[in-house]
């Protein structure tokens, strides 16, 4: 488990929130497009961090 990446992630998604809720606010279809991918490439990682994990504990 990289509990860095995860962090990453983590901050990634808050950022994503942030951004598509902005977005939503003043209207702007640009921000909540992007902020939606964010939060999706941060689901992403976590998915991968998990598999990961998963591996590790069937090898170990």
């Amino acid at each position: 488990m990289s509990i860095e990446e995860r962090a990453k992630a983590t901050a990634e998604n808050i950022e994503g929130k942030v951004q598509a809720a902005v977005g939503e606010i003043t209207g702007d279809p640009k921000d909540k497009s992007e902020g939606r991918a964010k939060q999706a490439e941060a689901e992403a990682i976590h998915a991968k961090e998990d598999v990961k994990d998963t591996l590790k504990d069937i090898i170990d």
